[in-house]
């Protein structure tokens, strides 16, 4: 009995290094995700008064529109986080607002491509489908050491020649690296 005690107490000796990265794993497969903000954001081109920070600015009353009118195909939203970031859950509210009486003013993505890219140049894609509905709208969003986001929209709901695609907020919910 002494002898297995001792192989015991020298088995978790050894282990103790390794069991807090298996506790931060665990942590952050069932912990709840943190905001993790950008740090700055550019677009392929706004509209006056609705540049690209109005997409991350933490209010969904204001919003991101690209300077051309028309369908809204090929414009972009892209975001940088200051440090590298371990995203896994994503949040957009699309249209003007996320009040219905506002939603319906300017078109709205309808796909959008999400292209991440982590500290070493790794590319991770994934394209989103939203709803065509006020509101937020939460997808599963898995990059490790993530330090830009894109977003590139692939086609859209209520288009036309006087219109913008609209976005109102992209949030970001993870944990820092």
């Amino acid at each position: 009995m002494p002898v297995v005690l001792i192989l015991l107490a020298v088995g978790i000796w050894f282990a103790l290094p390794h069991l807090s990265g298996l506790f931060g794993v665990a942590k952050e497969e069932t912990g709840k995700p943190e905001s993790v903000p950008p740090t700055e954001c550019r677009a392929s081109g706004a509209a006056k008064g609705h540049p690209a920070g109005a997409a991350v600015d933490g209010f969904n009353n204001r919003y991101w529109a690209p300077e051309e009118t028309g369908d809204g195909i090929g414009e972009f939203l892209e975001c940088d986080f200051a440090q590298p970031v371990r995203l896994t859950k994503l949040i957009v509210f699309s249209g003007t607002s996320a009040r219905k009486d506002e939603f319906l003013t300017q078109a709205r993505p309808a796909g959008i491509t999400v292209l991440l890219t982590a500290r070493d140049g790794e590319l991770t894609t994934r394209t989103i489908r939203l709803r065509d509905q006020a509101g937020e709208q939460t997808f599963d969003l898995r990059g490790s050491e993530t330090v830009r986001a894109r977003f590139t929209v692939n086609s859209a709901y209520g288009t036309g020649k006087d219109r913008r695609i609209a976005v109102a907020e992209v949030e970001f919910f993870g944990r820092r690296s």
